[in-house]
């Protein structure tokens, strides 16, 4: 009885290190693929860059609304499929959304339809100190 306690106990921690090994494995290949197809760049360089790049912002429309860096669009991760053509493949494109993570998936779909010039604001919108605008509501 207390071999097949230690049995099952086992085959339980062998099954959660292999989920854990197989999720590390996906986030580092995320994160290969963003590095891939983007340059991560700090709020200095970003601001500097903006003037002459497209900012687009990947949030919801309502986050946007409710603050944006002043100059974005709005191009929502959730309908980049289907309007990533309205973005200029001659220009430079800064990505960027709450964090990094919609950013890093825009940047992969933008590069396997032939983007070269894509950067992600390392920090995200979340720690913007730059010039920002709110949408009249």
């Amino acid at each position: 009885m207390l071999t097949a306690a230690i049995s099952t106990l086992s085959l339980y921690t062998i099954i959660l290190l292999i989920l854990i090994v197989v999720f590390a494995l996906w986030r580092l290949w995320g994160v290969y693929q963003r590095n891939q197809a983007a340059t991560l760049i700090d709020e200095k360089t970003f601001q500097a860059g903006m003037r002459k790049a497209q900012v687009i912002d990947v949030r919801e429309k309502k986050d946007f609304d409710a603050g944006h860096i002043l100059g974005a669009r709005n191009i929502p991760y959730s309908t980049m499929r289907s309007f990533y053509q309205q973005i200029r493949k001659d220009l430079p494109v800064y990505l960027y959304d709450q964090g990094k993570e919609m950013s890093s998936r825009s940047a992969i779909l933008l590069k396997k339809h032939g983007y070269k010039q894509i950067f992600i604001l390392k920090t995200g919108y979340a720690r913007w100190e730059g010039k920002t605008k709110k949408s009249a509501i």
